[in-house]
């Protein structure tokens, strides 16, 4: 793959235009730059012109345009990604948001069928509409497109009770990196026909493909909707309280651990509180069917769980507002701990949740060896082993070896039988660490469907597994 040529980047243009129109095709610096700036600071991209079709038929075109003058594509939504795949290094940047209709929902069947830049946001008050449900949530939901999420086969908080979107997609249309369109489309729950393509773009990060639209499974709205909140003196409390109240209501939609570190970071910013101080706090989320009895069993087991030395305290909303202030403190985190003033690394790990426990007790020695002083912020998934681990430097002068530390964490996560990217996927940041711990076998299979899809490696040339000749990440820092 070569760099194309200005002549070549400026027919491509001219080509694009006439059959997109103005709103199409844009160069305009100060409309791109929204568009290159990963969104927490880590890097800026830039491109040639950014794409914006409207229709199938419309991306269709613009990929096979791209293939036939050989230049490289990278594909974005919301731009709230994660790990560095969505931000252009010379690409053509094709972005999805005007491809943003839904096509069709189906009560009886439980399904609806939406365009890749539909918000999701947007999805759950379409859901909503018809008194369904779509389970999928997420702090960026406000941004989040669902052509991103099955992309990167996003997680979020549900994922105990619904699973990733991998369990939430039914059917997916998609265009191939030839300009080809993959009609997908379908609702079925079985369809015994040989291998599931769809499997491949889902968790593909826009390297084999660009999905257009997808059906996705609903559910019925739940009537009962509780959250809790309870203090806890470990982590091991944590996995007891887990299986306990997953076990004695059978209605546990999500399970979230913070630690105080987390907890301070985020009480620091306006307007976020916490209903307890404890070495650990776990937020619950439950649904049922019906309204009536689910408060009444959630008290009686968070009580019961005291009485046992479970938890140290708990207290159950009362209130809408009471429960959105809960998941406020939950989803400030992020934004409290980078609003630190000192240097500091991120992962996305994922472990047995049984092994969460030694995880962190294993981590937070390692940090202290490599960074002493350093605070270490852990929250997250804890209902299904996924756990946002964080390392900040004492200050701003401290010694901070971050890729070492990096290395160290993600080194630990193996050896528990974890994973280095649980739900953010590998995009840039995590491209280069993945043949450490990919199985061999497992990473030639990649290599061999990206080649026989993509041979010269123009969708995505820089995310996952980078094609020999992609452009330099020049700009673009990992965490």
């Amino acid at each position: 793959m070569s760099q194309a040529s200005d002549s070549t980047l400026a027919t491509l243009r001219g080509t694009l235009r006439a059959r997109l129109g103005d709103k199409g095709v844009v160069t305009a610096p100060d409309d791109l730059a929204p568009h290159l700036r990963e969104w927490r600071g880590r890097g800026v991209g830039h491109t040639p012109f950014m794409a914006l079709p409207e229709t199938t038929q419309d991306l269709a075109f613009v990929v096979a345009q791209c293939a036939a003058a050989g230049v490289p594509m990278t594909t974005q939504g919301g731009n709230t990604g994660l790990v560095g795949g969505q931000i252009p290094q010379g690409e053509v940047l094709v972005s999805l948001k005007r491809l943003n209709r839904i096509r069709a929902v189906d009560v009886a069947g439980d399904a609806i069928t939406v365009e890749a830049g539909v918000v999701l946001t947007t999805l759950h008050e379409a859901a909503a509409a018809h008194d369904r449900h779509f389970p999928l949530s997420l702090a960026s939901q406000g941004s989040a497109t669902i052509g991103g999420l099955i992309s990167t086969n996003a997680g979020g908080v549900h994922v105990l009770r619904y699973g990733m979107m991998r369990d939430l997609v039914l059917g997916i249309e998609a265009v191939l990196p030839d300009g080809a369109v993959l009609h997908g489309l379908k609702a079925l729950r079985k369809d015994n026909t040989g291998y599931d393509l769809k499997h491949l773009l889902i968790g593909g990060e826009g390297t084999l493909g660009v999905v257009t639209a997808a059906t996705l499974r609903l559910f019925p709205r739940p009537r009962g909707h509780v959250v809790a909140m309870a203090a806890l003196d470990s982590a091991e409390q944590a996995i007891d309280l887990l299986q306990t109240v997953r076990a004695e209501t059978g209605a546990l939609a999500a399970f979230e651990i913070m630690n105080s570190v987390s907890v301070a970071f985020a009480t620091a910013l306006p307007g976020v509180r916490a209903p307890f101080t404890a070495p650990w706090l776990a937020l619950m989320e439950f649904e049922s069917a019906s309204e009536t009895g689910l408060r009444d069993l959630v008290e009686t087991t968070l009580g019961a769980a005291i009485a046992a030395g479970l938890a140290t305290d708990a207290v159950v909303a009362q209130s809408v507002q009471a429960a959105q202030d809960f998941w406020k403190l939950r989803e400030s985190i992020p934004a409290g701990h980078r609003a630190v003033g000192a240097p500091q690394t991120s992962h996305d790990t994922s472990t047995p949740v049984s092994a969460i426990p030694a995880f962190l007790k294993a981590a937070d020695a390692l940090v202290e060896r490599l960074s002493p002083g350093a605070r270490c912020v852990a929250f997250g998934h804890a209902g299904d082993g996924n756990i946002h681990y964080t390392a900040i430097a004492a200050s701003a002068e401290a010694p901070f070896p971050a890729a070492a530390i990096s290395a160290a964490i993600h080194d630990l996560a193996a050896s528990f039988g974890g994973s280095i990217s649980a739900e953010h996927g590998i995009g840039v940041f995590r491209r280069d660490e993945l043949p450490r711990f990919k199985d061999p076998a497992a990473l030639a299979m990649m290599r061999a469907v990206k080649q026989a899809i993509d041979p010269r490696g123009l969708m995505n040339p820089r995310a996952m597994l980078a094609h020999a000749a992609a452009p330099q990440d020049m700009g673009v820092s990992a965490p």
